[in-house]
């Protein structure tokens, strides 16, 4: 079923097709650039969907000839056209937290990068799980064409994602690169034709929603703590997310269906009770 979206001069639309919510980024006009008002509706439903049942799988895509451009400036100068620091650090703080909370939700996310994603545009996808991309999209940091450092991770996940060379790279130049530039440094997983887009993503997110909410709940988990740690505590963390899973109920449903030769019907792992396996 379609979620309708209440309100479609929002700057964050929310639409849920069956157990993928897809979040829309709507400030066409400004290139979806980040502003107070963006970033406090894309909380607000990153919230919403943390805590929806319902929901397995998200996509994040723009409206638009652009995914985001960043950081809306013009918001945050003075009246004489003067950049206030302690107003732009205030704002990059709140990104980043709101950033985080994307990142952190128990659930897949997906972007779907329409178009140019720069600076705090390519932060945000630093924050998703999986990146697909539009042949026509490019994406870089451009912080330094401005004389400015990143606030949201275009350093330190960037880094993570690419190296620390390739990093550099696209830090100190400040340009954009094509989607098909992107793809083999890791920032996207798929090069897609811009009218095929939305259609990938619907059916990776669908396809990912099958799955069981605890194991990718708990996968997701032991990805990112892991990359936090040395590989021995990060293979005692997976080892103890491990056994976590094997008090869900979707194991048993997992295991049934194997003997069955069924797919899996996988309800919420937080709700089922663990069946017994013994016959």
């Amino acid at each position: 079923m379609s979620q309708p979206t209440t309100n479609e001069d929002a700057p964050v639309l929310r639409e849920d097709h069956d157990a993928v919510a897809w979040i829309t980024l709507n400030r066409p006009d400004a290139m979806n650039a980040l502003n107070r008002d963006l970033i406090a509706d894309l909380g607000g439903v990153a919230d919403d969907i943390a805590h929806d049942e319902t929901v397995r799988a998200v996509v994040i895509t723009a409206t638009g000839r652009a995914f985001c451009a960043g950081a809306d400036l013009k918001g945050l100068l003075t009246p004489d056209g003067e950049l206030e620091p302690e107003q732009l650090l205030q704002f990059e703080r709140e990104a980043a937290r709101i950033f985080g909370r994307l990142a952190a939700l128990p659930k897949p996310v997906i972007a779907a990068v329409n178009g140019t994603a720069l600076a705090g545009g390519i932060e945000l996808v630093l924050h998703c799980d999986i990146v697909l991309a539009s042949e026509e999209a490019q994406m870089g940091d451009g912080h330094i064409n401005y004389g400015l450092l990143p606030g949201g991770g275009g350093a330190s996940r960037l880094s993570r994602v690419v190296g620390p060379t390739r990093s550099k790279y696209l830090a100190f130049t400040g340009m954009l690169l094509s989607a098909a530039q992107c793809q083999p440094m890791g920032l996207v997983n798929e090069v897609v034709p811009a009218d095929q887009l939305a259609q990938r993503a619907g059916e990776l997110a669908t396809q990912i929603a099958t799955r069981s909410p605890s194991a990718l709940r708990l996968f997701k988990q032991a990805i990112d703590d892991g990359l936090q740690q040395p590989l021995a505590t990060a293979l005692r963390l997976e080892h103890l997310v491990t056994a976590e899973h094997l008090h869900s109920g979707d194991v048993n449903e997992g295991l049934a269906a194997f003997r069955e030769k069924r797919t899996p019907r996988f309800g919420s792992a937080e709700t089922d009770e663990p069946e017994s396996t013994h016959q």
